[in-house]
């Protein structure tokens, strides 16, 4: 299972889009195989889920996304945990473990329409205590 976490600092990035990187783990017997961090690409509508996708990945961990990336990733049978805070360590011990349970999207609907790669934050809770 190959899954890439939207990546900000040692954090996990409230919006796909938008995170500076993607922590991208194999986890092969319920053990990380390899770990690697890229840089994001860009936010264009659709780039990023072909750019994981290329990667291999089966899952994309974030915050939030919107419907519109959802629907890119669905496309590339790219599962998509939204809803995730906290540390991307513990997130990665969740997904070893199995036990990562997504939630609802940390992004209001349309928080990112209309703003292109100029935005850099969307409209959601900043809290970096949150549990996962």
């Amino acid at each position: 299972m190959k899954v890439a976490i939207s990546t900000d600092g040692d954090f996990v990035s409230a919006h796909f889009g938008r995170c500076p990187e993607f922590t991208i783990v194999d986890i092969k017997d319920g053990q990380v195989a390899e770990r690697e961090k890229v840089k994001n690409p860009g936010h264009e509508p659709g780039y990023i889920p072909s750019f994981l996708h290329q990667k291999g990945v089966n899952y994309i961990v974030c915050g939030g996304m919107g419907m519109r990336a959802a629907g890119f990733f669905n496309e590339l049978a790219i599962q998509t945990i939204v809803g995730i805070s906290g540390k991307v360590d513990d997130v990665i011990k969740a997904l070893e473990k199995g036990t990562l349970k997504g939630g609802e999207s940390l992004c209001k609907p349309g928080a990112g329409k209309g703003y292109g790669v100029e935005k850099t934050m969307c409209d959601h809770p900043h809290e970096e205590n949150d549990e996962h």
